[in-house]
């Protein structure tokens, strides 16, 4: 807890300076205080991907960015903002600080830390951008810009890869500042997300506060249309945001079309970004092939989409059962999956139901089209891959539009600590959880409350690994488990290595550096026999283990 208040001491001030100077430079006139923080995440993420591509977001650029936000933070004495804000303050805030720090200090515990997110970091922190490195592991083809804008201060500022935590203390700054309190009731929910550098919590976060703009008739609607566009880069299945401030400009501000222009080229350069690791211009979606060189092999394409159907049903039904389902059977099922995810399902549909029959009640222009912009995207989830992780935000956004005049500061700070108690509960006792929600794959890696949390972050460590060469890549392989995250870049996870070699394929470097990318190629018996006594040795490590 120690380090992560040490860590927003030192970060907030240098993102409030970095927002300054980008509120300048666009005339964008705010005294805010919350949102020249949000205007510096905004600005740092968009300029951090444009270096991304080419170099690495090294100390030196963290350096730079730190000096650069300081500075800007003395000279325009932003200080003074901070202290004519945290001075205002009664204790309440500071508690529920506390509580976000508290949090924060816990084990990473969401699946994807491991197999996804810190990988992608130190990618970007030791390489950058690297083009077709969806070949290496077709994974890494995400690169969100919400993990470049961490990989920027991964270095010094927050090796423990803990921004989220920074982005709710943020959050908790816009509640009290726009005195707003139903955001309260969102954060312990949010707190499961603030581990690990979660694309989910960001953009849940700032999708929120765009609605409360919203809803508040914020003039700004260039800005929040860029900033919705941000959102939707570093979440695709946030679709429904920038749709809902562009139907927001045409029907109700009927705005030019000149203030989608910033929004615009953000998307350009979500595209570029995607079609540079990836192929494609969205990750993990497969149309508008321009059939570039470094995109991923066929085979592993069909396989990840595969699983993709597989996951809607939760693993609970092989590809070949789904593909005998009727209509019937393909609605059925996902309602009746067993566990927590048939419930989530239903109670999905259930909330649908629930915002239309409000949306009908009260007439109102602005909650019609947040239910249309809802609506469109349920319809595309369900139709790509209908996991409940792809549409957790939809019920947050129902929440706060049928709740938001409705709860009061007393009632919303109750609810703050009921629920703030029992996540303490449960993150702090694992196996309370385990044993009544066996069904929760991610709480086997809950590790419980360390007193050393107190003062660092808890945190995993596996740091070993065997090297191999295939062709001209010599990677590193992850020995004794199945993720890589902390395994020295090139690495390769050993799922991934069985479906390269069922494919018949490998990745190879384009060049002879990392830099210049990955490309596959055919490999041959030999190099088929070499790969599987690779995984043999790995699956006779695991059980020696």
């Amino acid at each position: 807890m120690f380090y992560l208040l040490l860590s927003a001491i030192f970060l907030l001030p240098i993102l409030w300076g970095i927002g300054e100077v980008f509120s300048r430079v666009f005339k964008i006139a705010t005294k805010e205080f919350s949102w020249k923080i949000i205007f510096g995440i905004f600005s740092l993420s968009l300029v951090f991907t444009g270096i991304a591509f080419f170099a690495p977001l090294s100390l030196h650029v963290e350096v730079a960015t730190i000096v650069i936000g300081l500075s800007s933070f003395f000279w325009f004495k932003g200080y003074l903002q901070f202290w004519d804000f945290f001075s205002r303050q009664k204790l309440s805030l500071w508690f529920f600080g506390g509580a976000v720090l508290f949090f924060g200090s816990f084990y990473p515990f969401i699946l994807d830390h491991f197999g996804y997110y810190v990988p992608t970091v130190k990618w970007i922190s030791e390489v950058g951008l690297v083009k077709g490195i969806s070949n290496l592991d077709l994974l890494l083809g995400q690169m969100s810009v919400w993990h470049i804008f961490q990989a920027g201060f991964s270095h010094f500022s927050d090796p423990f890869l803990r921004m989220n935590g920074i982005v709710l203390l943020v959050y908790l700054v816009f509640i009290f500042e726009k005195k707003s309190w139903i955001h309260l009731v969102f954060l312990p929910i949010l707190f499961l997300f603030s581990q690990s550098p979660s694309t989910d919590l960001p953009v849940i976060v700032f999708s929120l506060i765009i609605l409360d703009e919203l809803f508040k008739n914020n003039n700004r609607t260039g800005h929040l249309f860029a900033l919705s566009v941000f959102v939707f880069a570093i979440k695709p299945t946030m679709i429904w945001l920038p749709l809902l401030v562009f139907l927001y400009l045409v029907f109700i501000v009927k705005s030019g079309f000149k203030v989608i222009v910033p929004g615009t080229f953000i998307l350009i350069l979500f595209f570029v970004k995607n079609i540079w690791t990836f192929g494609f211009p969205v990750f993990p979606v497969q149309y508008f092939d321009f059939d570039f060189s470094w995109k991923p092999n066929a085979d592993l394409l069909k396989n990840s989409s595969e699983m993709a159907i597989m996951k809607t049903y939760d693993l609970q039904y092989s590809i070949d059962e789904i593909n005998k389902f009727t209509h019937f059977d393909h609605i059925k099922n996902w309602f009746l999956l067993k566990g927590i995810k048939g419930k989530i399902n239903i109670f999905f549909i259930l909330t649908l139901v629930a915002f239309l029959v409000y949306s009908l009640i009260k007439k109102s222009r602005l909650v019609w089209i947040v239910f249309v912009s809802v609506l469109v995207k349920s319809v595309l989830v369900l139709l790509f891959s209908a996991q409940y992780r792809f549409f957790i935000d939809v019920f947050f956004v129902v929440f706060f539009v049928i709740f938001y005049k409705e709860i009061s500061s007393v009632y919303a700070k109750l609810i703050f600590v009921g629920l703030s108690v029992v996540l303490a509960g449960f993150l702090s006792f694992p196996n309370i959880l385990k044993t009544h929600l066996p069904s929760f794959q991610s709480g086997s890696f809950m590790g419980g409350f360390k007193f050393a949390q107190l003062y660092q972050p808890s945190d995993y460590e596996w740091d070993q690994f065997k090297t191999h060469q295939i062709g001209n890549l010599k990677f590193n392989w992850v020995d004794g488990y199945i993720f890589s995250f902390q395994t020295p870049i090139p690495a390769i996870s050993p799922g991934f290595v069985q479906e390269d070699l069922n494919a018949g394929i490998f990745p190879q470097l384009k060049g002879k550096t990392l830099r210049e990318g990955f490309i596959w190629k055919k490999i041959n018996d030999g190099e088929k026999k070499q790969l599987q006594k690779i995984l043999d040795d790995y699956l006779e490590s695991g059980r020696k283990q």
